[in-house]
Parts: C-alpha cells; sequence; structure tokens
C-alpha cells in the first residue's frame, strides 16, 4: 500500500471536523504498527476515545475518519458530562489478518507516549481482550477485562443508552416514553445491536433486523424466534410500518440516498457519525424525521470505560446512562423551541460546555 503525504496534509488541514490540538502518525515496522491518533479536545480534560482497527484503502480515509470520529468524542464526552476531552486512534490494517499480541504492545507504547493526555479504549475491530494487551504498556488504558481491574463489554451500557435515547424519542413524538407496538428496525446486531434488540423485545415492541454477518443474525433468532430477519439495510429503511430505524454498524447511514427514502419517524441508533454529509440533519428535519444525536444517545459505553477512571461501580455507571433519557428529551425540547434540528442544539449545548472550559481553566 502507497501512501501520499500531500493527501495526508489534505485531510488534516482541510477536514470539516478541523481545530484539532494534535494528530499523530506512527509505525513500528517489527510488529506492522500502522496507527493514527487524534486528540481534538482537552478543555474538559484529557482525551478518551476507543481505538479502530480496521483496513482502511489509504492513509487518507483512516486520516479522514479519526478526525471525525475524535471531534464526535468531545462533543460526546461534554454531554455525558465526564469531565473528559475527545480523542481516539485507528489502526490500519485487517484485525483478522494482522492483529498479534506485539503489535498491540507496540500500539500501547505509543499511546503510553502521552503520558495520559490520550486515554484509549475499545472500538470497531478491537476487544476487551485486546485493551489488556495494550494495557501492559499503557496504564492509560480503559476498557479491560474485570478481572484486571476494568469494566468489562462497554457495549452492555452502549445499549442501554441508546434505548433510553429511544423511549425519549418516543416520549418526544408519541407520547408516551415506551415502545411497546411499535416497529423498530435495528441495522446491525453485533455486540451493541443484539442488547438492544433485548430491550426493544422486553418493552414489547416488534422488531426488524439485519447484518451482514448470518452468525450474528442467527444468534438473535435462534433466542427469539419473533424477530423478523431482512436481506439488507435497504429492504429495512423501506420497510412499510417502521417507525424507528436504529443504524448500529458503521457510520453514514444518513444520506442522499437513505434519507428520501426511510419510512421510519425516528431515527435512534449506537453507530457513530450517523450523518453522512453536512446538511442532510436539515433533510431529515424537512421529513419531518426525528433524529437523536447519535454521540448523545451512544454516550452509554464511554460512560462505563471513564468509570474506570474513578474505580469502577457497574450501578453507579447504569445511573448515569439512565441521565441519557433526560438529556435526550432536553435536545428536543431546545431544538424544538429554537427551530432548530435536535442535532445543532446538542452541538451548540457541548461547544458552550467546551468553550466556558476553555475561558475558566482549572486552577
Amino acid at each position: 500500500m502507497t501512501y501520499r503525504t500531500d493527501g495526508v496534509l489534505h485531510a488534516l488541514f482541510h477536514s470539516e471536523s478541523g481545530g484539532h490540538e494534535q494528530v499523530l502518525l506512527c509505525q513500528d515496522q517489527s510488529s506492522g504498527l500502522k496507527a493514527v491518533i487524534a486528540i481534538h479536545s482537552t478543555a474538559l480534560g484529557p482525551a478518551l476515545g476507543g481505538t479502530r482497527f480496521y483496513p482502511y484503502d489509504t492513509v487518507e480515509a483512516a486520516v479522514a475518519d479519526v478526525l471525525n470520529l475524535s471531534r464526535g468524542m468531545s462533543y460526546k464526552n461534554a454531554m455525558a458530562g465526564l469531565g473528559l476531552g475527545g480523542g481516539k486512534a485507528v489502526i490500519i490494517g485487517d484485525p483478522q489478518r494482522i492483529k498479534t499480541e506485539e503489535l498491540l504492545r507496540a500500539y500501547g507504547r505509543v499511546v503510553a507516549s502521552f503520558e495520559g493526555r490520550y486515554i484509549t479504549a475499545c472500538d470497531v475491530g478491537t476487544c476487551v481482550e485486546d485493551m489488556d494487551m495494550v494495557a501492559l504498556e499503557c496504564p492509560w488504558t480503559t476498557g479491560v477485562s474485570r478481572s484486571n481491574g476494568g469494566s468489562g463489554d462497554p457495549s452492555i451500557l452502549t445499549a442501554y443508552g441508546v434505548f433510553e435515547g429511544m423511549r425519549a424519542c418516543a416520549q418526544h413524538v408519541w407520547g408516551g416514553s415506551t415502545l411497546r407496538g411499535r416497529t423498530v428496525g435495528v441495522a446491525g446486531v453485533g455486540k451493541v445491536g443484539h442488547h438492544l434488540v433485548e430491550h426493544l423485545l422486553a418493552d414489547g415492541a416488534e422488531v426488524v433486523i439485519t447484518d451482514l454477518r448470518a452468525e450474528s443474525l442467527h444468534r438473535i433468532t435462534d433466542i427469539y424466534p419473533q424477530v423478523r430477519v431482512v436481506r439488507d439495510t435497504d429492504e429495512l429503511i423501506r420497510t412499510e410500518g417502521l417507525d424507528v430505524y436504529a443504524p448500529c454498524a458503521l457510520g453514514g447511514a444518513l444520506n442522499k440516498d437513505t434519507v428520501p427514502v426511510l419510512t421510519a419517524r425516528i431515527v435512534c441508533g449506537a453507530a457513530n457519525n450517523q450523518l453522512g454529509h453536512p446538511g442532510i440533519e436539515k433533510d431529515l428535519a424537512d421529513r419531518r424525521i426525528l433524529y437523536a444525536p447519535d454521540y448523545v444517545v451512544n454516550a452509554g459505553g464511554v460512560i462505563q470505560v471513564a468509570d474506570e477512571l474513578l474505580d469502577f461501580d457497574f450501578n453507579r455507571c447504569k445511573a448515569k446512562a439512565s441521565a441519557i433519557f433526560d438529556t435526550t428529551q432536553a435536545i428536543l425540547v431546545r431544538a424544538r423551541e429554537d427551530g432548530i434540528p435536535p442535532v445543532v442544539a446538542a452541538d451548540r449545548i457541548a461547544e458552550q460546555r467546551m468553550a466556558e472550559a476553555r475561558r475558566s481553566p482549572a486552577a
């Protein structure tokens, strides 16, 4: 694979998610590590965000992704009230082919070089066991196993927070904070999606699912045969009678192709960076589709791993994740009062919190 330096610099300095404090491109030839770490903001505290392991086609694509993801973490942590800034890392490559202990430990040494300014965790392509390896070299690692003093799988509270956000949206649209009798389509039923399905079924919703991985679908339908499976996301979003669409896979789910044909009244899911391009939030509003800002409702996982910095307590974390209901409601009310899309309302609140922190630095 050939990496063009000019393209990387263009991605860094002309990204719409600009304003980053630091971006590091790093490699370790002996282990095969190629990674990018981005710190967007430390206004509210050290930058916390996960490590994505993904086979990007180009380094430019990796840089663009890490810039967007790290910016999203700043806003997510600000809205979750965590006293933490936003950062993210991506490791370039297929985790099924190149992930090794040597590579993960080399990555851990890179993270350790930030001396706590960046704190890492799990993301797409990495898991708790991987963070245990990273932690061998880096004390600024969260999302490690309970046996190693961590909190374990963060997907449980991520799903719970999305469900709480969805209930808030239901309250706003239909006047009741329940999904009972509603049809919810979940795209991606992996680590987070399958927990979300369980919450929805327990609440009395009818659930339709899709996933690229047959094993993920079978894991759901073997236990819950009442769950309906459709061929792909295109079929899911066009499903007649769909009330809620929950994107729970990779980003960009809401774009110029999907929004015009979306039948759901609410979009609320776990995926990061769901808005495919600027202006799509207005297209959703024009179609009277309520979009719950992804970085607000999917904050349960970061709430969990952040609590490892305080001496992890699951009940305390779940109480904080429950507050996603109230946060979502407050955003929806402000959006209605100001006549703006919910994501714009959320952005303004998060930006205000970061700006106030910059003006009043801790003594």
